[in-house]
């Protein structure tokens, strides 16, 4: 009735809400544009990092700048490692099941026919669609590089990597090392050097907007390059010392053998070689006896080559002087019920004598003489069961004992190398010490400039009158096959029966130890051969002909001026020289 006379009225009618109704309605929409609001705020003030993350992942992307692993050279700029550019083929297992990559199983097949694999092996690897990142096959030569590219799986990529190459092969693989197929150096000095070689990679972060193009550039980080590793080795050296020992050691049927070159002077291993080697290039059947750089691994009981540093020790003790004569009659004696002996009676020798008969009696006596506190205090002086200074992996200091009671015989025993071990690179510096006037300087492997200040560790008197016996023992002595035509060389040759257990067994371990010229020697060369089968089996006749062959080339290589005249005037005149 009222709403008749309203319209009656020309009056417009209002809707009518009960208040109670308009303010619930009313906090509805306060609770909802609130909790709205509380939302937005936890999301974007609380905990903002899972949206960050995700609006991240949809445009920020990263481009990595690749750093080449720093190479090593010898020391005339020949590369012994570089790195160079390989392609790796890896799957993206998601991309293959929605690509169908699976169905065409032939040009899986030829997949694995050309990794060598087992095809099921290699369906293996993407068999699991959640997977987005898997290895195929690592650093693969062009060729299959190019036959992935043509097979056109959907999934199968390639990526470019950094492959580790050696050129010079197995002939210096003991001095540098390998590394494994990360670029982690694992092995020599790829090891040692490792940080200094590797490198930091640069990185560039943008953002890009949804059709693909650069809004923002977020950071750039420069690439760190490596650093060029320089050896003291010369690869010329090297590969003669390598060739010469390889030869010797398969002639006489041995079971190893090692070499070391000392630039005397300056304290830089040159050459540094064993045989048995290995190619780091091809480690697939890689046997691990191989991989031992034995010339500082390896410790050996030196034999008569002590027999010049048991000399140096009774000079520098005074018990001694150069022109003395040392009575070995009757040719053997007893200490403590052991027998010390010489081959035959050899009566009354000079210093320089006993080194060239290599007399046991009258290095013994002079040991005695000596005192075996001074015996080990030169021997180590020396460079005997301690640090060379090479700081190569895996370095053995030796064996030379620190203890209060020796027997006269243990001490006799020291003078002719028994009760104590050293190792190649050790000997070689002992003689490359002698060479220097007694002046001792740390070896390096690293190529230094300029010669380093040393140690006198022995008397320039006392460095050269054993030097001159030693040349001696060359010319006069059982040392004759390591002459050099051209050149006065100096050594002594060392031949040790091998310990077992329980005392002394039938294998040898053969040694030659010198240095040349003598008018001003330059190298100090040591070679050892371990167990050579047959009936040479002396220094003499297995080490010092290679000694002889890699001093020689040595010499000339290094331009050094020959320094015995009166034997190269024969020679040029058409007699033969001294070696004949």
């Amino acid at each position: 009735m009222a709403i008749t006379r309203a319209k009656r009225n020309g009056k417009k009618l209002q809707p009518h809400l009960g208040s109670g109704r308009f303010y619930f309605a009313l906090g509805v929409l306060a609770l909802v544009f609130s909790s709205l609001v509380a939302r937005a705020a936890y999301i974007q003030v609380i905990e903002p990092e899972r949206l960050i993350v995700e609006g991240d992942r949809r445009s920020l992307r990263a481009d990595s700048t690749m750093v080449q692993r720093g190479s090593i050279m010898d020391r005339n700029g020949r590369e012994l490692a570089i790195s160079v550019p390989v392609e790796t083929v890896w799957a993206d297992p998601q991309r293959v099941h929605e690509g169908n990559g699976l169905l065409n199983r032939e040009r899986w097949l030829a997949l694995a026919e050309v990794f060598r694999v087992d095809v099921n092996s290699l369906l293996s690897k993407v068999d699991d669609p959640q997977r987005r990142f898997v290895y195929l096959e690592r650093k693969v030569t062009p060729a299959v590089a190019e036959f992935v590219r043509q097979l056109n799986i959907p999934g199968v990529n390639l990526k470019t990597e950094s492959r580790r190459f050696y050129p010079a092969g197995e002939i210096s693989a003991h001095v540098v090392g390998f590394t494994d197929i990360d670029g982690r150096g694992i092995e020599g000095l790829e090891a040692i050097y490792d940080a200094m070689l590797t490198g930091t990679p640069g990185e560039r972060v943008y953002r890009k907007d949804a059709k693909g193009r650069v809004v923002e550039e977020i950071s750039v980080t420069e690439a760190q390059q490596p650093k060029q590793l320089t050896l003291s080795i010369d690869q010329r050296l090297q590969s003669l010392a390598y060739a010469e020992l390889k030869k010797a050691v398969r002639y006489h049927q041995a079971t190893s053998g090692s070499a070391v070159i000392l630039d005397i002077k300056t304290g830089e291993i040159l050459a540094m070689v064993n045989s048995p080697s290995y190619n780091p290039n091809n480690r697939t059947d890689l046997q691990a006896h191989r991989l031992r750089n034995r010339a500082i691994t390896d410790a050996y009981e030196p034999g008569s080559t002590m027999k010049p540093l048991a000399v140096v020790a009774g000079l520098e003790a005074g018990v001694i002087k150069p022109g003395d004569m040392i009575d070995t009659s009757p040719g053997w004696m007893r200490l403590g019920g052991r027998r010390v002996s010489d081959p035959q009676n050899r009566g009354l020798l000079s210093i320089s004598e006993v080194l060239e008969t290599s007399s046991n009696m009258g290095s013994a006596k002079i040991a005695l003489a000596a005192g075996v506190d001074n015996v080990m205090k030169t021997y180590a002086a020396l460079g005997l069961g301690n640090d060379t200074g090479s700081a190569l992996l895996g370095e053995s200091f030796g064996v030379l004992q620190d203890r209060r009671r020796w027997s006269d015989f243990e001490i006799a025993t020291l003078s002719f190398g028994y009760g104590l071990s050293v190792t190649t690179l050790q000997l070689a510096q002992a003689y490359a010490i002698i060479g220097n006037n007694g002046v001792r300087v740390p070896l390096t492997i690293q190529r230094r400039e300029g010669e380093p200040a040393g140690q006198q560790v022995i008397s320039a008197e006392t460095a050269q009158a054993v030097l001159g016996m030693l040349e001696n023992t060359v010319l006069e002595g059982g040392a004759k096959r390591a002459r050099v035509r051209g050149y006065r060389v100096a050594g002594k040759t060392g031949t040790s029966r091998k310990a077992i257990a329980g005392g002394y067994g039938d294998e040898y371990v053969t040694l030659f130890a010198g240095v040349a010229p003598v008018s001003d020697p330059r190298l100090s060369i040591v070679i050892t051969i371990n167990e050579p089968s047959g009936d040479d089996y002396y220094g003499g006749d297995v080490s010092a002909p290679v000694f002889a062959e890699v001093m020689g080339d040595a010499l000339r290589l290094l331009n050094v001026t020959p320094d015995n005249l009166e034997d190269t005037q024969l020679r040029v005149a058409g007699f033969g020289g001294p070696s004949d």
